[in-house]
């Protein structure tokens, strides 16, 4: 059966939409390796991982110092889980909906560390809805089997 018009562009837009959380994760890791280039170059924010934990540990003030460097790096690696997930469209909605937390996360740790700017700038929020809308919608749900 073929697909109507606006079930082929819903269809599209939610790969779209996971394609753009996945790259926005992948390029945040890139940054914070080096592969954009050096901080303070082009749109390069960190340059390497020294100075993004460091702007971990100004979001996640309220953590003791020792605490910082393990969430750097569960930061890191679940952003690549994630990106890597949203990319093959494993367990989709549990996978949009813990970027979605993520996400979440990142914009109120961002907003009670540096101020409202930065994450609605960088469309933090924006992008956590997105999130939660892809892991709600009814095209992402498991097939279920019936009788």
């Amino acid at each position: 059966m073929n697909s109507s018009r606006p079930e082929r562009l819903t269809r599209f837009a939610l790969y779209f939409v996971r394609l753009a959380l996945a790259a926005s994760f992948l390029s945040a890791v890139a940054d914070r390796f080096g592969f954009w280039g050096a901080a303070g170059t082009g749109e390069v924010s960190w340059g390497s991982f020294p100075p993004f934990v460091d702007f971990t540990g100004l979001l996640l003030w309220f953590l003791p110092e020792p605490l910082v460097l393990p969430f750097a790096w569960a930061a890191t690696i679940l952003e690549v889980l994630l990106a890597i997930g949203l990319l093959i469209g494993f367990q989709l909605r549990y996978v949009a909906f813990a970027s979605s937390l993520l996400l979440l996360t990142f914009a109120l740790c961002m907003t009670f560390g540096t101020g409202p700017e930065g994450p609605l700038s960088f469309s933090v929020w924006t992008a956590s809805a997105a999130a939660f809308l892809l892991a709600t919608h009814p095209q992402t749900q498991p097939a279920t089997t019936g009788n």
